[in-house]
């Protein structure tokens, strides 16, 4: 270890209180002096700690409600000194400061306090901490002089290494803590941030619209199926977002919620992380299973994100983020015994998503095949306890309240590709019919169906369905002939009726091959974006077949 640093006075202010008394009792054991605030000081008292009050250290007493009692220049003065800098001990002793070596703090519980039904922003601001961040900033930014604690799980760490370096932590240490205690003020004052913004509302937000670096110069998208094409035609930028730009900046702060067994392989080291928001996935309860991986985070992810998109009673079967089935009805059982359908092969070790109460009887039928996880808002007792038969299958329930998170991040090497969260949606009235043959009533419903679960399809996708079930899905190919060709085998081991049913493309034909292999396995409808040069061809085409085709106006791409 190196630069050991003797902790001889220490400031301990929380609000959490949870250890403090032991910790604090180690620390005066080793001689170091406690100086304390309000309710801390008392706390420590009535645990037998002896306990100098920081009125006493500032000379002046704590005032406003407490909003005031730690701002003092012999407090941060003694933080901030730099112990080997002459001119800030000069400063030190002509104005009475003595160093503080360890600040012992935690925050004002503004989250736990925002997440309570009623409150108003009154009693959220009076849990906005101030005084905490700025010792927790000073202290931090001295961290080579001064240790900064703000989680009580690393007290007994801590202790176990001041009494191996009789009273001293390391420099390696310090900084560690300093490195935490920065994140959770980052993470502190994002939450505030993504509070207040909630509570005014966007409209409110209006003077704040960032800068467009990029004036009036335009951008236009050739997709790479399309670049043979692309010379030739402009692809419709259809509903394009006006050129209002994302924020300049984006903070995005993140706390560790679990260490994961490994990532993706065993080699690969992983966690879970809260952003902080209620609902979703990261918040899930898990009731009983074996421990959740990261790859069943990601396939619970998807799962629950498709049957979160329909009104109507709905379950999906997902393997690799794929949708391997998915399934309406009037019972939980009916919808999902016809998801199942769709690829019995494949839904083994899948993930199942349900987004109505799981009853006993669907819970027993889902026991019957090797199922990694199911996700669902909440479980009658006796669909809890047919689970416990399968002690290793997870059960994870989920807040139907999803979380107000309106873009998407992905990681790329030096930075992040942040875009809106894709959830546009069409209806009966936005469908513009381009064939000859106009959809009949159930083509309508099984065309929307489809084309809904397309949306959490892997590009290039394929959905084959009816107006209650998918019939194939073909996900993930590099061109779209081919995806509608694996919808179709998907379709052909099983016995459901491939004539009939409907197709949903996520993006348009580039060429009327497409519509020849659909009608060769019996399609009767397809719902497409349109947008492509050779619309007309495959317009023709379906009208040759007798296909209904209707275009939607946009496009679903999922990478």
């Amino acid at each position: 270890m190196s630069e050991l640093r003797k902790i001889r006075r220490a400031l301990v202010s929380v609000s959490d209180k949870e250890g403090i008394a032991d910790f604090a009792g180690k620390l005066a054991e080793m001689g170091v002096e406690i100086v304390s605030t309000g309710g801390t000081a008392k706390a420590l008292k009535e645990a037998g700690v002896d306990v100098k009050e920081v009125s006493d250290l500032t000379g002046f007493p704590e005032m406003m409600d407490g909003r005031v009692k730690t701002l003092h220049p012999k407090v941060h003065g003694a933080l901030l000194a730099v112990r080997d800098n002459e001119s800030h001990r000069s400063a030190m002793e002509e104005h009475g400061i003595e160093p503080i070596d360890m600040v012992v703090i935690n925050l004002y519980p503004f989250e736990s306090t925002i997440e309570k039904e009623g409150v108003t922003v009154a009693e959220a601001v009076e849990q906005i901490d101030i005084g905490g961040p700025a010792m927790i900033r000073s202290a931090s930014k001295n961290w080579r002089d001064v240790a900064v604690v703000t989680d009580s799980g690393l007290y007994p760490h801590l202790i176990e290494e001041l009494e191996e370096n009789d009273g001293s932590l390391s420099l390696e240490t310090r900084r560690r803590l300093a490195a935490l205690s920065f994140t959770l003020t980052s993470y502190y004052d994002l939450a505030i941030s993504s509070y207040l913004a909630d509570q005014l509302g966007n409209d409110d937000l209006d003077f704040l619209e960032p800068f467009n670096p990029f004036g009036n110069l335009a951008f236009i998208e050739i997709d790479e199926e399309d670049a043979g094409i692309a010379s030739e035609t402009e692809e419709t930028d259809h509903d394009a977002p006006e050129s209002e730009g994302l924020p300049s900046q984006i903070g995005i702060g993140l706390v560790k919620s679990a260490d994961l067994r490994y990532g993706e392989n065993p080699h690969q080291r992983a966690a879970t992380y809260s952003s902080g928001l209620t609902g979703g996935i990261a918040n899930a309860e898990q009731l009983q299973g074996k421990e959740m991986s990261y790859n069943n985070y990601v396939d619970a992810e998807a799962a629950w994100r498709l049957v979160q998109d329909f009104g109507e009673r709905a379950v999906a079967i997902i393997k690799h983020t794929n949708p391997s089935g998915v399934g309406f009805g009037g019972d939980n059982l009916t919808a999902y015994k016809r998801a199942l359908a769709t690829d019995p092969v494949s839904a083994f070790g899948g993930i199942v998503a349900v987004n109505r109460e799981v009853d006993e009887e669907v819970a027993k039928e889902i026991s019957k095949i090797f199922t990694e996880v199911v996700v669902a808002p909440s479980y009658t007792q006796e669909a809890v306890e047919a689970f416990k038969k399968k002690k290793n299958v997870r059960v994870l329930t989920v807040s139907a309240e999803e979380p107000a998170e309106l873009s998407e991040y992905r990681q790329i090497s030096g930075g992040f590709l942040v875009q809106d969260r894709d959830i546009k949606t069409v209806t009966l009235a936005d469908l513009k019919v381009a064939s000859d043959r106009q959809p009949t009533e159930e083509e309508y419903r099984s065309l929307l169906f489809a084309w809904t679960v397309c949306k959490h399809v892997k590009s290039n996708a394929i959905v084959l369905a009816n107006q209650f079930q998918t019939v194939g899905v073909g996900a993930g190919q590099m061109n779209r002939v081919d995806s509608v060709r694996i919808a179709a085998m998907r379709a052909e081991r099983t016995d459901l009726e491939i004539k009939g049913s409907v197709l949903a493309s996520d993006a348009f034909f580039p060429f009327r091959d497409n519509v020849d292999e659909a009608a060769k396995i019996g399609v009767s409808a397809i719902i497409q974006p349109g947008g492509s040069m050779r619309d007309d061809e495959s317009i023709q085409a379906a009208n040759e077949h007798g296909i209904a085709m209707v275009f939607t106006g946009f496009r679903h791409f999922k990478h």
